[in-house]
């Protein structure tokens, strides 16, 4: 455990800050006056990817104020690891998504394989409208879909900060750093 820290602490101390916190609140402030013009009135169920997106989540419901409810699913490629592997899925929301007007907010889409697994998912068992919200977009060509809402760009680089880990560490800092390139 120690030596997992240790390299997390080297990381961080050659990280770069992509975007500082004040950055990143306003642009959740923003997609949240955006989510709320669009589904305000619509009773809401606000789906949270979790682990990673607790932080935007939390952040963007607290900038609503229109009638919603929260539920979580858990759904993994990474594991405390670099790169994406298989989908496994941890938790499947408790609130029925049947005839509900769900958005699913996650933390970042890459090529998104788990976004659009869960988007899927939340079509196969009844939403009546599913929207998604990411707090990054990697702005990859090569990626299954787009978000309907999307706080911040960012560049292919591994990020960690505001929900986001690098091998489990990191998930509590404000701001989105990425690794040093090299």
């Amino acid at each position: 455990m120690r030596e997992k820290r240790g390299e997390y602490q080297a990381v961080r101390e050659g990280a770069e800050c992509l975007y500082p916190s004040p950055v990143v609140q306003a642009s959740v402030e923003r997609v949240a006056r955006a989510v709320e013009a669009d589904l305000g009135d619509r009773d809401p169920l606000v789906l949270c990817v979790m682990v990673g997106g607790f932080r935007f989540t939390s952040d963007l419901v607290g900038h609503l104020d229109c009638a919603l409810e929260v539920d979580y699913l858990q759904v993994s490629r990474y594991r405390d690891g670099l790169r994406g592997g298989y989908l496994d899925w941890l938790r499947y929301p408790s609130t029925s998504l049947r005839g509900r007007d769900v958005l699913v907010v996650d933390d970042v889409l890459d090529e998104g394989v788990t976004l659009a697994a869960v988007l899927e998912h939340c079509s196969e068992v009844g939403a009546a409208s599913v929207a998604s919200a990411v707090l990054i977009d990697k702005m990859l060509p090569h990626k299954r879909l787009d978000a309907d809402y999307v706080a911040l760009e960012a560049p292919d680089r591994y990020l960690f900060g505001e929900g986001m880990d690098y091998k489990g560490y990191g998930r509590n800092l404000r701001g989105v750093w990425a690794l040093a390139e090299g």
